[in-house]
């Protein structure tokens, strides 16, 4: 049985939960706690990776530079990676800057029909030696027959991997099962699997995944990350362990990580609520959360009917100036059917 390899996106995807605003010290600690913990990788940077610290997205407390930098001088034992989307960052100004602060691990991720994007980044990092995964974001939002014709473009293009982000925990387990064993059957390369908690599926869907095949599982201590969060590393890893699947974890110290560290960078209660649960059902990318509250206050709307029209309007990541244009539109007269909005905004921002 192959080992299953744990991607640690705590201080990447975490970093959406608090609005890209991670502190020398939270990566510092971090990365000291769960060094040598037997993750395959800690992944660090901007939520929406390389690149997209913005007003549009969000602005990030540190530069990227100083992120990594940081991350790489407490890390001895486990791999130091990064996520980027082309787009947002480049060869030049962000991928050769990483490869400099001691980056070892890049995945290079994309809508999920949009795998030709990502080809010269791809060739460029494996040109050069270097571990590079594909990623397949949204996946829900194709059938599985042309997210494996994605996928095998990605391990054309010379990636050791192709993982797939149900970046709107919009799955279910039969739609892990289908596609992930297709995948698994056709490729000749590893298969991962990236889940979002919404609709409090994450752990089942990654374990799914697991169970048809899949090798790489990307999580988060305490789940935390955007929208409801993540798969909860503690969680899939007792599972993995208590079903005798081989994850080299040292599950205590993972545990302990998660009760000394975490409660810092976290700062307050987090997980699933009403609007990640309707922003999964509609499938809808989780890290819209905080804008879809902020215009929802704004326009004196139902944040709920926001995710709602997005998902009809099929929304992805990089189109958050619909949210407002949304949210705008259901607040005239012949808006919103239901602009019930009795939700404590200001607790969920």
């Amino acid at each position: 049985m192959s080992k299953i390899k744990i991607f640690d996106c705590t201080l990447r995807d975490g970093n959406h939960a608090l609005k890209h605003q991670l502190t020398k010290d939270n990566i510092e600690d971090y990365c000291l706690a769960m060094d040598g913990s037997g993750v395959y990788t800690i992944m660090v940077g901007h939520g929406n990776g390389l690149g997209a610290s913005s007003l549009q997205v969000g602005l990030a407390l540190l530069d990227e530079r100083t992120m990594l930098q940081t991350a790489k001088k407490n890390l001895e034992r486990t791999k130091l990676g990064i996520y980027m989307i082309p787009g947002f960052g480049t060869i030049k100004d962000n991928l050769e800057p990483a490869i400099q602060d001691g980056v070892e691990l890049f995945e290079i991720g994309c809508h999920c029909t949009e795998a030709d994007t990502t080809r010269e980044h791809i060739e460029y990092l494996c040109n050069r030696g270097l571990e590079t995964y594909g990623v397949l974001m949204m996946y829900h939002m194709a059938s599985p027959e042309k997210i494996l014709e994605e996928a095998q473009k990605m391990q054309s293009y010379g990636a050791k991997g192709v993982i797939l982000m149900d970046s709107a925990g919009a799955s279910t387990p039969e739609m892990v099962q289908r596609v992930i064993a297709l995948l698994v059957d056709n490729l000749h390369v590893q298969v991962g699997f990236h889940p979002h908690n919404n609709m409090g599926l994450a752990v089942g869907n990654a374990y799914t995944a697991v169970c048809e095949g899949a090798t790489i599982i990307d999580g988060t201590l305490r789940g935390f990350g955007a929208g409801a969060g993540n798969c909860q590393l503690e969680d899939i890893v007792a599972v993995l362990e208590k079903t005798g699947k081989r994850t080299g974890i040292d599950l205590y110290k993972m545990l302990d990580a998660s009760d000394q560290v975490m409660p810092d960078i976290m700062g307050k209660e987090f997980g699933q609520d009403p609007i990640s649960i309707v922003s999964g059902q509609a499938g809808v990318f989780s890290a819209f959360k905080l804008h879809v509250l902020n215009a929802a206050r704004e326009f004196g709307v139902d944040p709920r009917d926001i995710f709602k029209e997005l998902g009809k309007r099929k929304a992805v990541g990089g189109q958050e100036d619909m949210i407002v244009e949304v949210a705008e539109k259901l607040s005239s007269p012949m808006g919103s059917r239901n602009s019930n909005v009795n939700y404590q905004l200001e607790s969920l921002l």
